[in-house]
């Protein structure tokens, strides 16, 4: 599986790299949608995207948008988590999140999420 995941937090990046690692997935990271949105143009081929909501320059909404408004990379699963109110930004996404959790999460949680959701994808 092709995971890309977006998050100005290193700590988290570094946490989720090592766990898709481990099932042998191959991770990219960005540290913001301008990032992930470059990452996308030279390679859309991902499996599942996973996003912060809250980052600087852009952030997970905007992406979101980006994503989903683009034919390359419409169908790619998109998983949200924030440290805001899900709620909020539940009501405020005008494109909802394939899934959308609140942090502080397990990581193993957010990867089990992500593994299903790629494979439901394919199907």
């Amino acid at each position: 599986m092709r995971v890309l995941v977006v998050d100005d937090d290193n700590l988290h990046l570094l946490i989720l790299r090592k766990i898709f690692e481990k099932s042998q997935d191959t991770v990219v990271v960005a540290h913001n949608g301008i990032e992930a949105i470059e990452e996308l143009r030279k390679d859309p081929n991902f499996n599942v995207i996973l996003t912060d909501i809250m980052m600087p320059e852009m952030d997970g909404l905007e992406l979101l948008g980006r994503i989903k408004g683009d034919l390359k990379t419409q169908s790619i699963p998109v998983i949200g988590f924030t440290a805001g109110d899900v709620e909020y930004y539940r009501r405020k996404s005008l494109i909802p999140f394939d899934i959308l959790v609140p942090k502080p999460m397990d990581f193993w949680d957010l990867h089990q999420l992500a593994k299903k959701k790629a494979v439901s994808n394919l199907n």
